[in-house]
């Protein structure tokens, strides 16, 4: 097992008497590619502000390599987040919105030039690195999104439903390029979505969260065959057989 690099402790969040997450525990590990996974309301966008530290938790701690990071900005936490809507400057080129995450590193226009390029090539956009937004598809432009969090290097990043806005086929060809370039830097992945398929077809471990609880949490395997309650059963088990007989159907 790896290290632990995120670890949160009794978590529970209310908007006034409200209850949106309810005694949230679980570990996080180094290199790990962790779903949360839940229908709408659930709680998964408020556990995510959380973790970047736009929202703080009513009680509980959150722990990052050992450290309390409860009270911490986003920027002090070195955690990097990737939005469903792609947040690109609409004036800038590919180029510009990759480099401008690295405005406050002071480097020369050589180091910057190399960091950039080198970025485009691995999110496969090299033949349209001075396109600006307006100019790319829907999957191109989280792609550009994704290099700019990843020339970070955040310890972590967050992915928030990315691929929701995407038609299906360029989701799976996404799908490949985040497992291959999370593989390829070790980086921990935790990934929002409502989508049973996307979790199971790309993490170590899901996280199931149902009205602001956890259902379970471990790897697709052990969910789909060893389901923990009747909600786990109906909410993925089946749901997912339910996609592949339809499937099966189609294709006769």
């Amino acid at each position: 097992m790896s290290e632990c690099i995120l670890s949160l402790q009794g978590i529970n969040k209310k908007y006034g008497n409200k209850q949106i997450l309810e005694n949230i525990s679980f570990d996080v590990y180094q290199g790990e590619f962790l779903s949360l996974l839940g229908s709408s309301g659930c709680g998964k966008t408020t556990l995510l502000k959380l973790l970047v530290g736009i929202e703080a938790p009513t009680s509980g701690v959150i722990l990052k390599n050992g450290v309390d990071v409860s009270t911490q900005t986003p920027f002090e936490r070195k955690i990097g987040i990737v939005f469903q809507n792609y947040a690109l400057f609409p004036n800038m080129n590919v180029f510009q919105n990759i480099a401008f995450a690295l405005k406050s590193q002071h480097l020369t226009k050589e180091e910057l030039e190399e960091k950039v390029k080198n970025m485009v090539e691995m999110v496969g956009l090299s033949e349209h690195i001075y396109k600006k937004p307006r100019q790319l598809s829907g999957g191109q432009q989280q792609r550009v999104a994704i290099a700019r969090t990843l020339i970070m290097q955040p310890d972590i990043i967050l992915l928030d439903e990315p691929m929701s806005a995407l038609d299906a086929s360029i989701r799976m060809v996404l799908r490949k390029l985040l497992k291959d370039i999370q593989k390829k830097s070790n980086v921990t992945m935790i990934y929002v979505t409502h989508d049973q398929e996307e979790a199971f077809s790309m993490s170590d471990r899901i996280l199931l969260l149902n009205q602001g609880k956890i259902e379970q949490l471990d790897t697709p395997a052990q969910i789909y065959h060893n389901p923990k309650s009747e909600f786990v059963k109906s909410f993925i088990v089946e749901q997912l057989d339910e996609k592949v007989d339809s499937i099966r159907r189609s294709i006769g």
